[in-house]
């Protein structure tokens, strides 16, 4: 019986963005041979981490979607902990998967939108009248 699945892992600063894909393209095959699909990808980025891990102070987070037989999910995560390009990992089950942008991936979109309004309540507001002592 499949079920689902969110997992979000945390690669290091110094690989490529490239790399990065290469990683989920390659945790995305293992979940086919399990007979399971990834509905979605979310590459978050370059991120500060709040502590440092293994040296790092940055890291890049990808997030993934899956349905498959907790055997999939079992040998990712296996393969997670023995690849050193991989800092942090979380796999946690859910009742239905999202495929609307993730927290991450929202708030980028929203601190855009503040400093872009920001911006904008900047050059419409009226300038200050002087005083007349």
């Amino acid at each position: 019986m499949q079920r689902f699945y969110e997992t979000i892992f945390i690669a290091r600063q110094d690989i490529t963005a490239n790399q990065v894909e290469s990683l989920a393209k390659q945790y995305t095959n293992v979940i086919k041979e399990f007979d399971g699909e990834v509905t979605k990808t979310e590459f978050c980025g370059l991120r500060n981490l709040a502590y440092k891990i293994k040296k790092n102070r940055k890291g890049h987070y990808v997030l993934m979607n899956i349905a498959v037989k907790s055997e999939g999910i079992k040998e990712i995560e296996r393969q997670m902990k023995i690849n050193e390009d991989v800092l942090r990992y979380l796999t946690v089950r859910v009742e239905t998967l999202d495929n609307a942008p993730s927290a991450l991936m929202q708030n980028r979109g929203f601190r855009e939108d503040v400093i872009v309004r920001e911006e904008v309540v900047k050059e419409t507001a009226p300038a200050p009248a002087a005083v007349e002592a």
